[in-house]
């Protein structure tokens, strides 16, 4: 079993940054493809970025190639979103997942955080 907690997120203007952190409890935490999703109301949960157990492959939702970066500390059983250059149709609710295993998905996460509300206002 995993536990996720999200953090970081606020309220930005357009062009701004936020850097988004997910906690993870448990010892096997680089064992785990990460995760970020994001949803706005009335709208399926959309994939964001994934990257593998070491860190050292990501993929990114066309969306946001370029401006958002995830990243991973094992040490600190913690994995990041570093989204810059935000837009207002960035604003949702991220949220990071957890999947057993080393193919980076964009789907079939077995363990999900609750969420942290990113605002970007124009």
């Amino acid at each position: 079993q995993v536990q996720l907690v999200e953090s970081g997120g606020g309220l930005v203007q357009a062009g701004g940054s936020l850097r988004l952190s997910c906690a993870a409890s448990g010892r096997t935490f680089g064992s785990y493809v990460m995760g970020w999703f994001r949803q706005t109301p009335g709208k399926e949960r959309e994939f964001v970025s994934t990257i593998s157990g070491s860190g050292g492959r990501t993929i990114y939702a066309d969306s946001v190639t370029g401006r958002f970066t995830t990243s991973r500390d094992n040490a600190k059983n913690t994995v990041y979103l570093q989204m810059n250059s935000l837009k207002p149709e960035d604003t949702a609710v991220y949220y990071c997942a957890a999947a057993g295993g080393t193919v980076l998905r964009t789907t079939g996460y077995d363990y999900w955080g609750q969420g942290t509300q990113v605002t970007v206002s124009s």
